[in-house]
């Protein structure tokens, strides 16, 4: 590191003795907001750039004298204006662009027309790579309650939901720890326990200003996005004053309970145009629920027809559930967000900023499950089941359990369970300017938690026999003799508390710097070349204790206080019954700290395996050479190296052959690997509105937490094991990308492209036996996969027709993709050459129909993804895959007068469940819905410049 920063004051020395000097500046639109994407040129020098996020340029080495600079824009005129260069000084030069009058005259809808399309579409346009870029403004009209909704319409993406909201982001079919989710260019923590997911849902849509999807990655961008890299871009300060506001309000249709939201927004600049800032803040309320149906499928049945436990006689049946459950979910989620963001210029040459966001979910949760289970083969006497003439079991006996699922009685909890989700960030950074090279940096913190305490569940057993309806799409279970199911003689099963806590910190730091540099001669070029370091550390605590019930006080649920959650308007269908349960009130209420009631019982089974503590270090380098090789066609190339060290500490436990805890101990271990990915990008404009584009990239994905983790749990009870592997490789890909695009003068595209991803050493879990005929499981590198896909996008308002119709716009956008994986065997260690990479979706569909008047504007929106093969089991059979979706959304806006707009969204339209299946699409595993949602409110906006 000692010598990189030599080279680079060395560099910066050599540079700054050169004679010509520079020109910098911002541009704005006529309300001071600030245009990305814009390209700055001086044609007799054949020298350009274009203004990033912030609307700022900035030309180094120009020759003193009089030049001309040339601003241009898609949907606005383009601006001429001279300016006189004088050696080793930089000139500030400011514009603001007007709309063309036949283009975007039409609509006066601010920041909800052409004007958000257009900063998306020029940025995206003028990219060196193969990016997708949306303003948040032009996705949704007003903001969706959380990014994840936001970003799932952009081309080739989808989302895994959660309760209803679009959480985990998978691009181009890729599954979510593919991928990498950025905060301003660093990478985001994640408060999941196991995985590297980033939970979209916890940030609100309205504190992200662009979304940024980079499916081809550069250098100077960090490598783990497989998949892709998903870059949210957090508001900046205005260049005037600004004052936004939002207030709704909006009603669940599941539970008739109400939403509540509200955004705020001001920001200004001092009059010598020095210091700017930003502080904003939203919350989002919202009280809501699900209607859930699981089962679990089996194609073996044994029973005890000989009265002995070690001889039992099987029968060959149909695939049947030997699990069911019926689910009730009710829920609250409050997000808050705040952010506050200041930046100051010294002089031309030399600015400072400071962005800091904080985003708090509240996640408060009741559910209630009813779940019945076949007993194991050596209680089933030959009179306790039947079996029809097709080989249907029709009638056996089950373990049946009413469980409620609460928290303690305080104000935060509320008699719910509570998972408290925060993510926060800050970065310092700067910008300088020392002759005509261009330096910045920033040091950023970002931590992500998880913790939920005082968890409880209350839980009560009963047996009897039920007759199974064998339909594969809806099972159902009913007991054969009602009475043996009333839930009043359901007997007291256990009582437990858990606590859980993870959290993850990162701490980034990262110099750039770029130069101008030319290997031809009369063509503009620059060499970019910087460094980064990320120090992460991981870490998980959970505890759980059980309590026995000393008193006989809760000895039958019907001794209890109780609810019945039945509803005739089940969204999975009336003739799922949940019954009645023990209330949350009750569950809460409960002393648990009072010895004279409860005795309580730490089990470190229950969690000892789950925790770690994991320390990874990424210490990363490159350089980039960007060259126009004539006035169409340029190309960037560059190397970067990425070193990873790993240092990860989990636990061992040992069950004996009676069940109980044989011994823990703690396991530790280190790993390290390094990375050269090289990348090659090609960009031709046929046109000024007509770009191809091609690229060769490299890049990795490293494994989950819960994989790399060295535990061990033994179990010689169950015979089983199942292990960690702190030794996993990452997971690594050689990416070839084309695309084409025609951009429309009236803002608009049609592109269409190709990708291919060659995959080694992808990650999935390898069920085999031992020769103790013990079943273990563990995380293994796969052999290879590959990925080819095809990507179509159409984007444009039809004003070519007459009248009222030029006013509609279409945006359509399709993905299709194909794979295969090697290396993946099932439980017998035979390779399986039937799958798909895991979490890899073979059809993607967005589409919109929208209408946009003077003072009003309507729009449908549809979102389709496929079904893929989401969990590998030991064989075809037990594959679980997540099912297809698709959303139909509605929504409406009014401009009142200039400032103010009122706002109406209607999602779900469907009622789309999150559904998954086992083995063939028929066998329903999961099946959960969430009904419609509207919502509703008002949005004033206020622009001084």
């Amino acid at each position: 590191m000692k010598h990189y920063f030599t080279l680079l004051l060395l560099t910066i020395s050599f540079f700054g003795l050169s004679q010509s000097g520079n020109i910098q500046g911002v541009i704005t639109d006529q309300d001071g907001l600030t245009i990305p994407g814009a390209t700055v040129s001086i044609t007799s020098l054949s020298k350009g750039t274009v203004t990033d996020f912030n609307g700022k340029y900035v030309l180094v080495d120009i020759p003193e004298g009089n030049h001309t600079i040339t601003v241009k824009y898609l949907g606005f005129s383009d601006v001429n204006q001279d300016v006189t260069v004088t050696p080793n000084q930089t000139v500030t030069l400011n514009f603001t662009l007007n709309s063309e009058d036949t283009e975007l005259k039409e609509v006066t809808i601010s920041g909800f027309g052409l004007s958000g399309q257009a900063r998306a579409l020029n940025t995206q346009k003028n990219k060196q790579n193969i990016t997708n870029v949306v303003s948040t403004d032009q996705i949704g009209k007003f903001p969706d309650a959380n990014i994840g909704d936001a970003v799932k319409r952009i081309p080739g993406i989808t989302m895994q939901v959660d309760q209803g909201e679009a959480r985990n982001i998978i691009v181009r079919g890729l599954s979510p720890q593919l991928n990498s989710v950025t905060l301003n260019g660093s990478r985001i923590p994640s408060a999941e326990g196991d995985n590297r997911n980033v939970q979209m849902d916890l940030i609100p849509s309205d504190m992200i200003q662009t979304i940024e999807v980079n499916k081809a990655v550069t250098p100077d961008m960090d490598a783990d996005a497989l998949g892709g890299s998903v870059n949210l871009i957090t508001r900046t300060s205005p260049q005037g004053f600004r004052l936004s506001a939002t207030v709704g309000s909006g009603l669940n249709f599941i539970t008739d309970k109400r939403i509540l939201n509200g955004s705020f927004l001001v920001g200004d600049r001092s009059k010598n145009d020095k210091f700017g800032w930003m502080v904003s803040a939203s919350i989002n309320d919202n009280d809501f629920g699900s209607d859930n149906v699981e089962a679990e499928w089996t194609d073996e049945f044994e029973f005890n027809e000989f009265d002995d436990e070690d001889n039992l006689t099987e029968v060959n049946v149909n695939p049947y559930a030997n699990v069911f459950e019926i689910r009730e979910y009710l829920v609250q989620r409050v997000r808050r967000s705040f952010s506050a963001n200041l930046d100051y210029k010294f002089d031309d040459n030399n600015s400072v900023y400071f962005k800091s966001i904080y985003n708090w979910r509240d996640d408060r949760e009741n559910r209630f499950r009813l779940e019945h289970e076949i007993l194991d083969g050596e209680d089933i006497a030959p009179g306790d089941f039947s079996v029809d003439g097709n080989g249907n079991l029709t009638m056996f006996p089950v373990e049946a359990k009413r469980q409620s699922k609460g928290g303690i009685d305080n104000d935060r909890n509320k008699n719910r369970r509570l998972e408290d989700q925060r993510m926060q960030n800050y970065s310092l950074g700067g910008e300088h300017l020392f002759g005509s090279v261009q330096f910045d940096w920033m040091a950023s913190f970002a931590k992500a938690s998880e913790e939920r305490l005082n968890e409880r569940y209350l839980e009560y057993e009963s047996e009897y026999i039920i007759d199974f309806n064998n339909n594969q799409d809806k099972p159902l279970y009913t007991p054969t003799n009602p009475a043996d199911a009333d839930f009043a003689d359901f007997e007291f099963g256990e009582l437990t508390e858990e606590n859980q806590y993870t959290e993850e910190e990162d701490i980034n730091i990262f110099v750039n710097a770029q130069l101008p540099v030319s290997i031809i001669d009369g063509n503009d070029g620059f060499l970019k070349f910087g460094a980064k370091t990320r120090l992460k550390n991981k870490n998980r605590a959970n505890g759980f204790i059980e309590y026995s019930d000393e008193t006989g006080a809760l000895e039958f649920l019907g001794m209890v206080p109780t609810r019945s959650y039945s509803d005739t308007d089940f969204l999975a269908g009336s003739q799922y019954q949940i019954g009645t349960f023990a209330s949350p009130d009750f569950l809460g209420g409960l002393n648990l700290n009072d010895t004279n009631l409860f005795e309580g019982e730490d089990l470190p089974e229950e969690y000892a395996t789950a925790n770690f503590d994991v320390n990874e270090n990424v210490y990363a380098g490159y350089a980039m050479l960007n060259q126009n090789i004539t006035d169409k066609l340029s190309v960037l190339a560059g190397v970067r190296l990425e070193h990873t060290s790993i240092e990860s500490t989990g636990n061992e436990l040992v069950f004996n052959e009676d069940g109980d805890v044989d011994g823990i101990a703690e396991v530790k271990d280190e790993n390290s690997y390094t990375n050269i990915l090289p990348g090659v990008h090609f960009k031709y404009d046929v046109t000024d509105n007509t770009v191809l584009r091609f690229a060769w990239t490299n890049t990795l994905a490293r494994p989950n937490y819960v994989d790399l983790v060295p535990y061990r749990e033994i179990n010689n009870e169950d015979e089983e094991i199942f292990l960690g592997n702190s030794e996993l490789d990452p997971t690594t890909s050689m990416n070839f990308d084309f695309m084409a695009e025609h951009y429309f003068k009236s803002v608009g595209i049609v592109s269409g492209g190709l990708f291919y991803k060659s995959i080694s050493d992808f990650t999935y879990v390898f069920q085999s036996e031992d020769e103790n005929g013990y079943e273990v499981y563990q995380p293994l590198n796969g052999d290879d996969a590959s990925v080819f896909g095809a990507e179509v996008s159409f984007q444009r308002r039809l004003d070519f027709l007459p009248g009222f119709a030029k006013n509609f716009s279409i945006y359509l956008n399709y993905t299709y993709l194909t794979s295969s994986a090697d290396g993946i065997r099932n439980e017998d260690g035979e390779e399986r050459t039937d799958l798909d990479l895991p979490q890899t979706s073979p059809n993607m569909f967005n589409g919109s129909l929208g209408y946009a008047g003077k003072k009003f504007s309507l729009r449908l929106s549809a979102n389709y993804s496929d079904a893929y093969i989401d969990e590998i089991g030991g064989n075809a059979f037990e594959d679980r895959y997540y099912d297809e979706q698709f959303f139909l959304d509605f929504n409406a806006n009014v401009a009142l007068n200039k400032n103010l707009s009122l706002y109406l969204n209607l999602n779900n339209i469907t009622n789309q469940p999150l559904r998954y299946y086992q083995g063939v699409s028929s066998r329903t595993m999961q099946m959960e819905y969430y009904d419609m949602r509207l919502t509703f409110g008002l949005k004033y906006d206020l622009f001084k410049k």
